[in-house]
C-alpha cells in the first residue's frame, strides 16, 4: 500500500495517466492525494474530474484556486478568461454532479503518512495558524462554499478579500481572506500580510517579504505542509514543506511524491496542449 500526492493537474489527463501508469497506482490498495486545480488551462478537464469523481473512494483532493473559478463561472459570477479551457465541463450533461462533487471538497486535509504528520492545502498558511486553527477555518470557509451553492463564499472571493488577515475579521470578508490565503498564497511579509500580486520564482519575491514557508517562525512547523499552486516556484521539497507544482500545464511535468518514503515521480506533459497556470 502506498500513498501519493500529484501535483496541479489543471485538466491535464493524459498527464495524469501516464503518471498513474508510471507509479503502477493500483485502487486495491493505493491511495491519491491531489493538491488542488484538478481543472483548467489544460484541453481536458472534463475527463480530470470524471476520472477523480468515479475513484472518489481512492483519493483525497483539497480545492485549489482554478476549482473555485470553475464553481463560480458555474454559478454565473465570473466571466470566462482568456486562457479558460472550462466550456466543456459547463455543457456537460452531468455538470451538476461533477460540480456538486467538486464543492464538498475540503480546503485542507491533515493525516499521518509513513510516521509523518501532513497537512495538504493547495496554496500556502498564515504564518500565525497552527494546524488546528487552519483546520478549523478551513472548515468554516467549506461550510459556507456547501451552502446554497457556495453563492455568498464565491460572490466574497470576487468582491471582498481583505489584503490583511485578522482574528476580528467577520462575515464576507473573514471567509473570502480564509480561502485567499489556502489557496491562492506563494509569499508573505512576517506579519502574515499576504504579497497578492507576486507570481514570479521565490528568489524575486518583492522586497521584505518572503516564500510562505521560508519564514523563520512559524505556527505550523510541527507538520509537513503539502501544497501546489506554484508553477514558478517548482518542485520544493524541505523538512516543512513539500510543494509539487512542477508547470505541467506550462509545459514542464507533473509530479508526484510517495508520503510513506518521500521518492519523487514525474513525467513530462504529454501530447496535449498547454496554456498555461
Amino acid at each position: 500500500m502506498a500513498t501519493y500526492a500529484i501535483g496541479d493537474i489543471q485538466g491535464c489527463f493524459l498527464s495524469l495517466q501516464a503518471l498513474l501508469e508510471l507509479i503502477r497506482f493500483d485502487t486495491r490498495k493505493d491511495r491519491l492525494w491531489f493538491v488542488g486545480d484538478l481543472v483548467n488551462r489544460g484541453p481536458a478537464s472534463l475527463e480530470v474530474l470524471r476520472w477523480a469523481r468515479a475513484h472518489d473512494e481512492h483519493i483525497v483532493c483539497v480545492l485549489g484556486n482554478h476549482d473555485l473559478h470553475l464553481l463560480a463561472a458555474a454559478a454565473g459570477l465570473r466571466k470566462a478568461k482568456p486562457l479558460d479551457t472550462l466550456t466543456e465541463v459547463l455543457e456537460a450533461d452531468d455538470r451538476d454532479e461533477l460540480l456538486d462533487w467538486l464543492r464538498h471538497r475540503p480546503l485542507a486535509h491533515r493525516e499521518k503518512v509513513g510516521g509523518r504528520r501532513l497537512l495538504m492545502v493547495h496554496a500556502g498558511l498564515h504564518p500565525r495558524w497552527t494546524v488546528k486553527r487552519t483546520l478549523r477555518l478551513a472548515k468554516e470557509a467549506g461550510a459556507a462554499l456547501t451552502r446554497h451553492g457556495g453563492k455568498k463564499l464565491l460572490t466574497a472571493l470576487i468582491h471582498s478579500t481583505p489584503t490583511r488577515w485578522h482574528d476580528k475579521l467577520t462575515g464576507a470578508a473573514r471567509l473570502s481572506m480564509i480561502v485567499a490565503l489556502l489557496t491562492r498564497l506563494r509569499t508573505c511579509h512576517s506579519n502574515g500580510t499576504p504579497c497578492t500580486d507576486f507570481a514570479g520564482p521565490p528568489e524575486d519575491a518583492p522586497s521584505g517579504s518572503h516564500a510562505w514557508h521560508a519564514l523563520p517562525r512559524v505556527a505550523w512547523d510541527d507538520h509537513v505542509v503539502l501544497c501546489g499552486h506554484w508553477a514558478a516556484q517548482g518542485l520544493a521539497l524541505t523538512e516543512r514543506v513539500v510543494a509539487l507544482d512542477s508547470a505541467c500545464v506550462w509545459g514542464g511535468s507533473l509530479s508526484a511524491c510517495r508520503l510513506e518514503d518521500g521518492e519523487v515521480f514525474s513525467v513530462s506533459l504529454q501530447d496535449e496542449v498547454a496554456l498555461g497556470s
